[in-house]
């Protein structure tokens, strides 16, 4: 990956402010491409494909398909979970969880200059996760939700802590269970940025949901 690419996409990420993931759990696949370019047009800042029980190469395929497209907007393209499809599709960075890996491990297959973001649930997994030298952390999930099926939502109180810690140093993206219902007060609570997946996935019109989702956290 071109140094120069790679800047302009860490400089598009610290810009973000709402993070948009084409999930196949919402996506048909023949819509990837369709729900992209929606999520884009509302203006969603950063792109991730999440395709939970696919395999390696249907991932690659996938990403293959999106890849373009946000590389025409440049905006940066993230995949979850498999650092070998993000290297091989020339995505800009790629996703983990906690019990993905080290850093050192996903840094041996992408190099040293794609982003990785970590998925952490509490103040003391986000502050380790700024020490490990992670380039951004999803915060959550803040409230139950269908897509971590089982896993109770970890609230508000400490988003303001890891916001004013972490966020001092690196993005940190809220993300489970947030709507355009309740983006106010997760705003309110101290969130600076934003994912949100099924209220926009599952809306009549993506594109508006989005625009509607980003003029709340922009005009907060």
């Amino acid at each position: 990956m071109k140094i120069v690419q790679v800047e302009a996409m860490k400089s598009e990420l610290e810009k973000a402010v709402l993070y948009g993931i084409v999930d196949r759990g919402y996506v048909e696949q023949s819509e990837l491409e369709a729900a992209t370019r929606s999520l884009i047009s509302g203006r969603a800042d950063v792109i991730q494909i999440r395709a939970k029980g696919c395999s390696e190469d249907e991932i690659e395929s996938m990403a293959r398909r999106i890849v373009p497209i946000c590389k025409a907007a440049k905006i940066p393209f993230i995949v979850n979970d498999f650092p070998e499809v993000a290297l091989k599709v020339n995505a800009d960075g790629v996703h983990i969880g906690q019990d993905d890996g080290e850093l050192s491990d996903v840094r041996k297959i992408v190099g040293e200059s794609m982003i990785i973001g970590r998925s952490t649930h509490s103040v003391e997994q986000a502050q380790r996760a700024l020490l490990d030298g992670f380039d951004y952390i999803g915060f959550g999930p803040l409230f139950p939700t269908a897509t971590k099926k089982g896993r109770p939502g970890i609230g508000m109180e400490n988003v303001s802590v890891v916001q004013e810690t972490v966020g001092a140093e690196i993005p940190v993206f809220c993300i489970g269970g947030i709507t355009r219902k309740n983006i106010e007060t997760v705003v309110q609570a101290g969130a600076r940025r934003i994912v949100i997946v099924s209220d926009l996935l599952g809306a009549e019109s993506i594109e508006h949901a989005t625009a509607s989702a980003k003029n709340i956290i922009t005009n907060y």
